[in-house]
Order: C-alpha cells, then sequence, then structure tokens
C-alpha cells in the first residue's frame, strides 16, 4: 500500500507533477474559455483542442521510439523545459490584448507538438522509478495527483478569470513547469537507455509496438476501448464550456467547478486504486466501471439542475479514472521492457491522440444538435464499443471466452468417455 513512495526519485517526480498539473489544469480552463471569448462558436472551440491534439496521433510512434532508445529522464527534461514557451506567449499576448484565433491554434500546435513526445516517455517512465512491484501504486498516485490538480486547479482558474482575467491562467502553468524540471534534475541512480546490440530499420523498429498489440489481445481491446471512449466520450473540455454557459448558465465560475466534480470524482477513484491495488487487477471490476461510466455521462445529458449535474460528473470522474488506470497499469504489466515506450506511444495515441477527431466531431454536433446531444451520442457509442468487447472477448474482462467453454465442454466429454470406457 503506497509503496511507490519507497522510492527517492519517485517521491521527486511526484512533487513536480503536483505543482506542474495544477498549472496545466489552469491552462485547461483558460484555453478553451479563451477561445469561446474569441469566436463563440463550439465548433472553433473544439478545433483549438484538436489542434493540441493532432500532433498526439501524428507523432507518437516517432516518440515511442525515442523513449525507447534514449535516457527517458534527459527526453523528460527537455520536453518540460519546452513547455514553459507556449503558455508565456499566451500570458503575453492576453495581457497587451493582441491575442488572435488562430495565434491560440498555434499556441496549441506547439503544446500538442511536445506533448507527444513527453507523454510515453512519461508514462513508461515510472516503471524505471519503482519497478514492477509498484508499479500499479504508482501509476494510481500519480493519477491521484493529476485529479487533484483537476479539483484545485480548475477551481483557482475559474476564480481567477472571474475576478482577473485570462492571463494570470496562462502565466502560472508557464511558471509551474520548473517545478518539474527542478525534480527530474534531482534524481540519481537511474537505468542507463537499453542499447540495442543489432540495429534494425526504423520502419520495423515503429512496428514491432503494433505488431505486439495486435498479438496481444488484452493490450489490442484496450487499446481500442480507450480510444473510443477517447474519441466519443471524454471530450469535457470542447463540451463543458457549452453546458456552462449555454446549458446550466452558470459562467466561467460554474465551468471551473463542473471539472473540479469530475476531477473530485477521479481524485477518489484514483486514491482508492492507490490504496487497493488489487482492484485495479480485477478485469470484471473494470467492465463494470466502464458500464456506470457512460450511463453517468447520459445522466448528466439530461440534466439541467447544477447540483444535479455535479454529482453526476463525480461519479464519471470515479469511473473513467478507475477504468484508464487499470488499463495503463494491465498493458505496462504485460509489456516486455523493450517494447514499452512503443506500446505506451500507442496508448497515448488512444488516450490523447484521437482527440483532434473527437473535439471536432463534438463541437460540430453541438453546434448542429446542442452540446446535451453532442455528450449523449457520445456516451452511447462508447457503450456500444463496450458491449461488443465484452461479448466478442469476454476473456479480457475475466470472463471464459466461448472457445475456452467449448473446450472445456469436449474435454470433460472426452474424460466421461474414457471413464466408462
Amino acid at each position: 500500500m503506497l509503496g511507490a513512495l519507497r522510492y527517492r526519485n519517485y517521491r521527486l517526480f511526484l512533487v513536480g507533477q503536483v505543482v506542474s498539473t495544477i498549472g496545466t489544469w489552469m491552462q485547461t480552463v483558460a484555453l478553451p474559455w479563451l477561445a469561446l471569448q474569441l469566436t463563440h462558436d463550439g465548433f472553433l472551440v473544439g478545433l483549438v483542442l484538436a489542434s493540441q491534439f493532432l500532433p498526439v496521433l501524428l507523432l507518437s510512434p516517432f516518440a515511442g521510439e525515442v523513449a525507447d532508445r534514449y535516457r527517458k529522464r534527459t527526453v523528460l527534461i527537455c520536453t518540460q523545459s519546452a513547455f514553459v514557451i507556449p503558455p508565456f506567449a499566451l500570458f503575453a499576448l492576453t495581457l497587451t490584448g493582441h491575442a488572435q484565433y488562430w495565434m491560440v491554434i498555434v499556441a496549441a500546435i506547439v503544446t500538442g507538438t511536445i506533448n507527444a513526445l513527453d507523454v510515453p516517455t512519461r508514462q513508461s517512465f515510472q516503471v524505471e522509478m519503482v519497478g514492477k512491484a509498484d508499479l500499479l501504486n504508482a501509476i494510481a498516485l500519480n493519477s491521484s495527483v493529476f485529479n487533484a490538480s483537476a479539483v484545485i486547479g480548475p477551481s483557482i482558474a475559474g476564480i481567477l478569470i472571474a475576478l482577473v482575467g485570462v492571463p494570470i491562467c496562462f502565466l502560472g502553468n508557464s511558471v509551474s513547469y520548473l517545478a518539474a524540471i527542478g525534480a527530474l534534475l534531482l534524481m540519481r541512480n537511474l537505468p542507463a537507455a537499453v542499447r540495442r546490440q543489432v540495429e534494425e530499420p526504423l520502419r520495423e523498429r515503429l512496428a514491432q509496438g503494433a505488431a505486439y498489440a495486435r498479438s496481444q489481445p488484452v493490450v489490442g481491446v484496450l487499446l481500442l476501448l480507450v480510444a473510443m471512449f477517447s474519441l466519443f466520450a471524454m471530450n469535457r473540455t470542447t463540451l463543458m464550456p457549452l453546458f456552462a454557459d449555454q446549458v446550466l448558465h452558470v459562467g466561467a465560475h460554474g465551468f471551473g467547478f463542473l471539472l473540479a466534480a469530475m476531477g473530485s470524482g477521479s481524485l477518489v477513484g484514483a486514491l482508492t486504486l492507490a490504496f487497493f491495488p488489487h482492484l485495479g487487477a480485477d478485469a470484471r471490476r473494470q467492465l463494470w466501471m466502464a458500464g456506470i461510466w457512460v450511463a453517468a455521462l447520459l445522466e448528466f445529458s439530461l440534466s439541467r439542475i447544477f447540483a444535479v449535474s455535479l454529482v453526476t460528473l463525480f461519479v464519471a470522474g470515479y469511473c473513467q479514472i478507475s477504468f484508464v488506470a487499470a488499463t495503463n497499469s494491465r498493458i505496462q504489466t504485460i509489456t516486455p521492457d523493450h517494447l514499452r515506450g512503443r506500446v505506451m506511444a500507442l496508448y497515448a495515441e488512444a488516450l490523447i491522440g484521437v482527440g483532434p477527431v473527437g473535439a471536432t466531431q463534438a463541437g460540430a454536433l453541438a453546434s448542429w444538435l446542442g452540446a446535451p446531444w453532442a455528450l449523449a451520442i457520445g456516451a452511447s457509442i462508447a457503450g456500444a464499443a463496450t458491449l461488443a468487447a465484452a461479448l466478442l472477448r469476454p476473456e479480457v474482462f475475466g470472463y471464459p471466452s466461448k472457445t475456452s467453454s467449448a473446450a472445456a465442454t469436449a474435454s470433460a466429454g472426452t474424460s466421461q468417455r474414457s471413464a466408462r470406457t
């Protein structure tokens, strides 16, 4: 229980993440709100978020190769340093009143490009700090930090936007990365980069991660489900400003609290896994979490009462982190060390990279049918995908497959015939 905290390097990593992630969540609120102020168009808000995620979709395979080839701490120091620049530029532009929509798009693309390299490296770096025995605990603790920040950051951002304005949120995010950089610089005794005995062509190296995912049903099915949820059911930064402004009529302050409610649920879900790691390995529980997550999103799409919306988002957040963290842990535990960076790059594509399509379709549906219908349709599609996966590949969720059941029946019949003979 909380075994990952025994490691000095992981404690440093976690402290750096606490500070930098709060800043990131402040910008997560400020960026779509700025886009909404500049355009008053849900589709264009979604396009900003799509621009931030598109590089992850396009560049993650190459980023996974970098993560497997070079020392991960060195790569992370470079990415965290680069993250300082886009939010500081947005701070200067918004403070002076020169911000335009195309500038927001450019800043989002630059941030996404850096993120494409940072995410698979950071995900696969955790096992180097704590080992496989404490990996689920490390993932759960990191998720706890991320989601505690999802409570603190949006709440602070909502208040600051209402009182001071958007620029301070961008400045806070820029400065917050200094904590993560300092934590990485203080780490010691990390493993060296793996040296390949035989250098293979780049195309072959990039294909190895995908080939492994196809050969392992658990890895492949979970990656597909994460992609479906990310595409259709995780568009909160696109749709929540619209719910706050046009459906619930609670403004920027209420927008921050909507994100904080979902973050609170995610925090409780992550802490549950941190204190009870065996729950993350329970494949059947993972399936139930996916089903309840879909139901909570559907209820939120129907709600017009702010308090009810907060409660349903809390439930959705709890189930979301329970499902995603379990997926992360199960995939990393199965995957061999020399492929982990490339497989986690596929995970980054599934979780973040499909965001451009997800944000665009959610924004388009919201402009056409309204935010409630956009969320309800997306949640229904994600639920249908989960049901299909459970029926076609029940072994992924801890249930016996039809093939194994038929084999067991045939084996029992053979044994009975042998006994009679």
